[in-house]
């Protein structure tokens, strides 16, 4: 059996790992998008590394873009196997790959305009929208828990984990020439203390684990001092010096914990009357997923449904979905929160919202997450005092707040604790993936120092052969 790494190894985007069995079943974990990876994402994105028609599965362990935004590449080039996933996580790629595929062919037609004035070939787009909706009929749905067989020798089943709405661990019974090997692939692990969702649960004993390590390096702030610093934030932007709370954040995700966070604090009689927008087209349609599958939200938030029917909403939000609306905006001259996307304000409605905001020293943009080094947001919580966006420079007067702990990825603490549900003595091989090469390196020192062993940092393109003996 061998594992080569297609992609996040050595980034934060672009998961795919491909596991073939002795049988020479091929198995894709993931597809992801690359992004923020500079002039070199398109051609990432354009090569899978893996012929789609020999791949007979898919196994998708959630929805982020990273994970799941090369599934209709896939499909277009020929896959037309199952792409197995959880109920809430096939309604959710649903709203985002349609929402990709859209903005493919988009960008390729602002392009190609440019592209035919200068006589210069036209390009084709990544992907389409009947590609996305080819892919969706491919969906194989499995509830957590249930051991199912996808493949001849492969069981597969999928244990919550709490990163995202239908979010999993991927757990695999695979048959081989040395007895059955049981592998885990984390996909995102999610956060103890999330503001929503329930915390990660125990996946069964593994022989190979792929981790993740976005924050392999680094320990988040708690959930009360999050919620307390975005209070001091708007107050003292909005309230104190007039000006506005600009957070890039993905539609998915980050977008409802924000919102559930100024819920809370609106519930509490603060900022009634502070206006708040949500820029995002696909927003209001990840909130009605997330509103969903409110099942799997932690027991505080089932308690607050009990008085407040719907936390993302409230008297002072509006959801923006046309472009018009969305200029608008620049022409509101009064205190508010925009919330909009990209999470790494690399892309989207947020670039404009920052060009008009950044000058203004009244102003504050808060980066709620991890952000790409390439990116827009690195480059704004790096403290650059002027950036470029859409070709111009633009001064950096805004004040830049960086909070980590808005992230849905946990931090090494927590992916610690997580991983301690393995018995090191049977754990063989750790494979560290979708991290920095520094997050990557710490997360290993740290997983030494608890006991582990057999911990390897892999390439891009880089192929592992299970040894004999590595599931006695």
């Amino acid at each position: 059996m061998k594992i080569k790494f297609l992609g996040a190894a050595g980034t934060v985007t672009g998961s795919c790992h491909l596991l073939t069995t002795d049988t020479r079943q091929q198995i894709l974990l993931d597809c992801g998008l690359f992004q923020g990876q500079g002039p070199a994402t398109v051609n990432l994105n354009e090569k899978i590394g893996v012929d789609p028609k020999s791949v007979v599965a898919v196994v998708l362990s959630h929805g982020h873009i990273d994970h799941s935004g090369r599934l209709p590449l896939l499909y277009k080039q020929g896959f037309r196997g199952k792409i197995y996933c959880t109920e809430a996580t096939a309604e959710v790629i649903k709203v985002l790959l349609t929402d990709s595929a859209h903005i493919q062919e988009g960008d390729v037609r602002y392009i190609n305009r440019q592209r035919e004035k200068k006589g210069l070939p036209l390009l084709q787009p990544l992907y389409t929208i009947a590609d996305a909706e080819g892919c969706l009929q491919q969906l194989a749905i499995v509830p957590f828990h249930q051991s199912v067989s996808i493949l001849k020798g492969v069981e597969l089943t999928l244990v919550p984990n709490g990163h995202l709405i239908g979010s999993a661990t991927v757990f695999l019974k695979v048959d081989s020439d040395v007895g059955p090997v049981h592998l885990a692939y984390t996909g995102d692990v999610g956060r103890y203390s999330d503001p929503l969702l329930q915390a990660p649960e125990n996946f069964p004993q593994a022989d190979v684990l792929l981790c993740e390590s976005t924050y392999g390096n680094r320990e988040h702030e708690t959930e009360e001092n999050t919620s307390a610093r975005l209070f001091e934030i708007i107050q003292t932007t909005c309230i104190e010096q007039k000006g506005r709370v600009i957070i890039p954040a993905f539609s998915l995700g980050r977008t409802q914990d924000i919102l559930f966070i100024l819920n809370n604090l609106r519930n509490k009689g603060h900022f009634k009357h502070l206006k708040v927008f949500v820029d995002s087209p696909l927003s209001s349609k990840a909130t009605a997923v997330v509103k969903k599958y409110a099942r799997f939200m932690r027991q505080e938030v089932l308690d607050v449904l009990t008085s407040d029917p719907d936390p993302f909403d409230f008297p002072e939000l509006t959801f923006i979905t046309e472009a018009e609306d969305s200029k608008m905006l620049n022409d509101l001259h009064e205190p508010c929160i925009i919330i909009s996307a990209s999470g790494m304000a690399d892309a989207g409605r947020v670039k404009h919202h920052l060009m008009r905001g950044l000058p203004d020293a009244r102003n504050t943009v808060v980066v709620s997450g991890y952000c790409a080094p390439e990116t827009l947001g690195a480059k704004l919580s790096a403290g650059q005092k002027a950036v470029r966006i859409f070709g111009e420079e633009v001064h950096v007067a805004a004040r830049v707040e960086t909070l980590h702990s808005l992230s849905a990825h946990a931090d090494y603490h927590e992916l610690l604790t997580y991983i301690k549900c393995q018995a090191a003595d049977l754990l063989k091989k750790i494979f560290l993936v979708h991290g920095d090469d520094d997050a990557r390196e710490a997360l290993r020192d740290k997983l030494i120092d608890a006991g582990y062993s057999g911990i390897e940092i892999p390439l891009v393109g880089e192929t592992y052969t299970l040894q004999q003996g590595l599931s006695e």
